[in-house]
C-alpha cells in the first residue's frame, strides 16, 4: 500500500511540474507577443522660417529623431515596440558672433499611430543683443511618421 501511495504521489508531482512548465512557456510566449515590434518611418518634411522680427538672416537648422540627425527631406526607419515613443528635437540658430538659438522637442507615443501622422514643432529664436534685443523669429518643423 505504501508503495502505491508513493507511486501516486510521484505521478501527481510529475503532473504538477508539467503544468508549471506549460504555464511558464505560455507566459514567455505572451511576453514575446507583447514585445512585438513594428517599423516606423519618420520623414523630415521641412523647416520653414514663419516669422522674423529683425533677428537675423543667416540661419542653420537641425533636427533629431531619437537622437539621430535628420536633414530636411531625409527619412529614417525605426523598429519600435508599441510602448515606445519617438522623440523629435529641433534647433534653429541665427549665425553671427553671438548666435541666437531656439530649441523645441516633442515625444510622440507609437501607440497613437495607426497608419500615418503629421507632427509640427515650433521653435522660437530670441535676439539676445543689440537694438533688436528681445525680438523673435519663429521656425516651423514638419515631420511625417508612417507605420509599416
Amino acid at each position: 500500500m505504501l508503495k502505491a501511495m508513493k507511486s501516486a504521489r510521484a505521478l501527481y508531482l510529475c503532473l504538477a511540474l508539467m503544468l508549471l512548465m506549460l504555464a511558464g512557456s505560455y507566459s514567455v510566449y505572451a511576453a514575446q507577443a507583447a514585445a512585438k515590434t513594428a517599423t516606423y518611418t519618420v520623414t523630415h518634411i521641412e523647416a520653414e522660417l514663419v516669422s522674423n522680427d529683425h533677428v537675423g538672416n543667416e540661419w542653420e537648422t537641425e533636427a533629431e529623431v531619437n537622437g539621430k540627425p535628420l536633414g530636411a527631406g531625409d527619412k529614417i526607419t525605426l523598429k519600435l515596440k508599441s510602448s515606445d515613443k519617438i522623440k523629435l528635437e529641433v534647433t534653429a540658430g541665427e549665425m553671427d558672433k553671438i548666435p541666437d538659438i531656439g530649441t523645441a522637442a516633442k515625444s510622440v507615443a507609437v501607440s497613437g499611430i495607426s497608419s500615418s501622422k503629421t507632427v509640427t514643432i515650433t521653435a522660437t529664436v530670441t535676439e539676445n543683443r543689440g537694438r533688436y534685443s528681445g525680438n523673435t523669429a519663429v521656425w516651423k518643423f514638419v515631420f511625417r511618421i508612417q507605420k509599416g
